[in-house]
């Protein structure tokens, strides 16, 4: 008896699970990707941080631009602040006049020389006087006598540099001594600026001198200054003496000639015999007084940078 064959069929494989033993190494943090269109680009509104372009944050500053109670507070702080600013700029020309600082600081290269060359050897100038167009004194650049603030303020911040060289050389450098030469210097022509004002307040005495003529004849010993630190660091002490000597000659005679026709006498109605002709010896002293303090000054602020 024959058996047919009886036809095996094979066993299907069971399929493995995912594996859940061990634990994702990282989480799955991003989000979900951009809605897009049938295009394939980007739907528009969408933003990074997930809140669509144009939301409520957009829209309350549109409403605070559209708003019309906003945008006139707007103007009406900037008008505040405009006014504000207005106020200020007059207070500051009450005391401090522009135009007229401009004035004192319209120089060339031209003038700087020959007003260097004139501080420092003045005695063969012969015309001292200031030269005027229609009442109106003529810009340092077109006269060698007007005074100005350029060099003064050159002067002044070369002599702070020229003593922190020379400090720094004798191994005294410190910011502190530093600020404190800059702001002694600084103080004194302050203080020589008020005192010559007070002087002539007080003797009654009128002048064509303005502050900024005063801070210009006081500021221009920093010239005198610089030469005399110059002449001691390259020839030591002598060098510094003859350097004190020949600044402090040519800066007094340089002051008695340029404000000798500056201080003019004030003669009231109701000034009588002595009185009128005491005017033009007070004036000569005040001059005289002015261009003696200067040694004084230049050897007090020059002598602890030399040794």
């Amino acid at each position: 008896m024959i058996v047919p064959p009886v036809h095996s069929h094979p066993k299907p494989r069971a399929r493995a699970g995912p594996h859940t033993g061990d634990p994702l190494l990282f989480a799955d943090t991003s989000s979900a990707a951009p809605p897009m269109n049938n295009q394939g680009y980007y739907t528009p509104g969408y933003s990074i941080g997930g809140a669509p372009v144009g939301g409520p944050a957009d829209a309350g500053v549109n409403n605070l631009f559209a708003d019309p109670i906003a945008s006139a507070a707007m103007m009406y702080g900037s008008s505040l602040a405009n006014q504000g600013k207005e106020i200020v700029n007059k207070e500051i020309s009450r005391y401090v006049s522009v135009n007229k600082l401009k004035y004192f600081f319209a120089v060339d290269s031209k003038y700087v020389m020959k007003k260097l060359l004139l501080l420092v050897f003045p005695y063969t100038h012969q015309d001292w006087e200031v030269r005027y167009h229609r009442d109106t004194p003529l810009t340092p650049r077109h006269d060698v006598n007007a005074p100005d603030l350029y060099i003064p303020s050159m002067a002044f911040i070369t002599y702070i540099l020229l003593a922190g060289m020379a400090l720094g050389i004798q191994k005294r450098f410190s910011p502190e001594v530093l600020g404190l030469c800059a702001s002694t210097a600084l103080v004194w022509v302050v203080i020589e600026v008020l005192v010559m004002l007070l002087c002539l307040y007080i003797l009654s005495l009128h002048s064509d001198l303005s502050i900024f003529d005063l801070f210009a004849y006081s500021g221009y010993k920093y010239v005198g200054m610089i030469f005399t630190v110059l002449g001691g660091l390259l020839f030591g002490s002598d060098g510094y003496f003859v350097a004190l000597t020949w600044s402090s000659c040519a800066l007094m005679f340089f002051i008695v000639r340029s404000l000798k026709m500056k201080i003019l006498s004030s003669l009231s109605h109701d000034s009588m015999g002595a009185g009128a002709t005491a005017k033009p010896r007070l004036r000569l002293y005040i001059t005289v007084a002015t261009a003696a303090f200067q040694p004084l000054i230049i050897y007090w602020l020059t002598s602890h940078l030399v040794r």
